[in-house]
């Protein structure tokens, strides 16, 4: 079989580590050998000798899925051998989480991540019940973080002298240190206008780092199961 689509570009080539790391920018391949943690749905091929496990939510994460219609519905996946997971053909990165980090993530932007990872549910402080921006996904500890993106994102250091707005929809993640707070930057009256929009933005305010993604939020697909 000849052709451009059996070029090195594409070929799958054997792996040489255990763990986690992009096979292209759609896509994340995990080898494994014992567990890691995926969304529900992500796995797109696997070989090797691998159980897959719906993993529970737990009461906090059934609260979330019912106020928001979304959650961060995860499974297990056990065994030995090698998988590959993508999401909507979104983009794909992996964040390194060390001892002492702390990154807070929207949950439809987690696709995967170690199982040597801690992760809570935790409602973002101020952000009372507006935008996509109430409940996010809290990790610590020590090991990779897979994530999809929607194109591109942009990573903007925030400083006490240059806080950073982001549309609630739009935002990503961000790190340890930063407060969160609304900002409202439409009148009441431009509201009752028609308004602009963007009427709303979650405030960051410290040291670190936000991320954004150029866009803003799609509705979820309803998870299958």
């Amino acid at each position: 079989m000849k052709g451009d689509l059996f070029s090195s570009e594409y070929m799958v080539q054997p792996a040489t580590t255990v763990g986690m790391s992009v096979q292209n920018a759609k896509s994340i391949r995990y080898m494994i050998n014992g567990e890691m943690l995926a969304r529900q749905g992500a796995m797109i091929a696997y070989r090797g000798n691998l159980q897959f496990e719906r993993k529970g939510q737990g009461v906090g994460g059934m609260l979330k899925r019912a106020v928001t219609g979304e959650g961060l519905a995860l499974m297990a996946v056990r065994g030995q051998g090698e998988a590959w997971f993508a999401q909507e053909a979104q983009n794909c990165f992996i964040v390194d989480i060390d001892p002492g980090d702390v990154f807070t993530v929207n949950g439809r932007n987690v696709l995967c991540f170690d199982a040597s990872l801690s992760y809570e549910i935790k409602t973002v402080k101020g952000a009372g019940m507006t935008g996509g921006g109430l409940f996010n996904s809290v990790f610590t500890g020590q090991g990779k973080l897979g994530l999809v993106c929607e194109g591109n994102p942009l990573v903007i250091p925030v400083s006490p002298q240059y806080p950073v707005y982001v549309d609630t929809d739009a935002i990503v993640g961000w790190t340890a240190n930063l407060q969160t707070s609304l900002h409202r930057s439409q009148s009441m009256g431009s509201m009752l206008r028609g308004g602009s929009g963007e009427a709303v933005q979650l405030v960051l305010q410290g040291e670190g780092y936000v991320v954004v993604r150029p866009s803003e939020a799609t509705p979820q697909k309803p998870q299958q199961h």
